[in-house]
């Protein structure tokens, strides 16, 4: 049988893993009784892309996701590519055919209250650790900028008299962010304290606890812990303050383009993300709120 040879070419002469094997005879299995079940006459020398297809719509119908489709499907591949090579067939139906795509999931976010309890709930003392904290959270909320943006920012990429931000992002693009007086405020005292720790420094806005370039991975454990104190969210990196700043500007009727800009996006579909995540929130508002929903 052709899929007997398969499995012995993988095993024998690829050196496949034992459980990769054993998938790859699940899913090739799965779409001969398929085949089979189709019509009698059929065979796997004998099938075309649309009946690939219509095995991987029967898949979907049963619940299975695009990720376990997929890996199926390249299972199938697999099997036609050697089938071909060996002349075991005239030609590989699997070629053609694509999979599913998988569904990106929903951006997650902190609500307005969870973030103002964040900054205005929670007793911040004068002390450097907690002004630098604050004012990070802070300016990924009111500026949505990546964390290694974040991490490159030098003092002079502060404008306080256009009130203004330069910001490199991916692939060392810049873009101008601006900022309101709260955050102002804020940057101008960070910056006092930061003196009073360490003196003159070497040009990087935020430092570590030693006085150097504060690193991203210092970044990511100051925010996790304090979005721990307001949020049940698992996921709570930086990142999620940038989907915070771009669904609380959705919310707020900037415009798709705006905030495009504003993200450093290359292109506007990957910030339409933002409208799906704000009608989830419509959604769930109104399941909350109507009687009859």
């Amino acid at each position: 049988m052709m899929i007997n040879r398969f499995l012995d070419y993988l095993r024998y002469e690829r050196n496949t893993s034992p459980l990769t094997v054993q998938t790859y005879e699940e899913s090739l299995r799965d779409f001969e009784s398929y085949v089979t079940f189709r019509d009698k006459e059929l065979s796997l020398s004998s099938v075309d892309a649309d009946l690939i297809r219509d095995w991987m719509e029967s898949l979907m119908d049963k619940g299975n996701s695009a990720s376990t489709i997929n890996k199926k499907l390249s299972a199938l591949r697999s099997f036609y590519r050697f089938a071909l090579k060996r002349q075991l067939v005239k030609a590989d139906p699997a070629h053609a055919v694509t999979g599913p795509k998988k569904s990106k999931p929903l951006p997650q976010f902190l609500r307005e209250g969870e973030m103002e309890r964040l900054l205005d709930g929670i007793e911040w003392d004068d002390s450097f650790n907690n002004v630098r904290a604050r004012t990070i959270i802070l300016i990924f909320y009111e500026a949505g900028l990546r964390r290694s943006e974040l991490v490159s920012l030098n003092d002079t990429d502060l404008d306080y008299e256009a009130a203004q931000l330069k910001v490199t992002g991916k692939r060392n693009k810049q873009r101008i962010v601006p900022f309101g007086a709260e955050l102002a405020e804020a940057l101008k005292h960070y910056q006092a304290v930061r003196t009073e720790m360490f003196g003159k420094t070497n040009g990087a806005l935020f430092l570590g606890d030693k006085g150097e370039r504060i690193t991203v991975a210092q970044v990511y454990k100051l925010v996790n812990h304090y979005l721990s104190l307001v949020t049940s969210l698992k996921k709570r990196s930086p990142h999620v303050l940038r989907h915070t700043f771009a669904t609380a500007m959705l919310n707020n009727g900037a415009g798709l383009e705006s905030i495009k800009n504003l993200l450093g996006h290359a292109s506007v579909s990957t910030t339409e993300i933002y409208t799906h995540t704000t009608f989830e929130q419509l959604k769930r508002i109104y399941k909350e709120a109507h009687p009859r929903a």
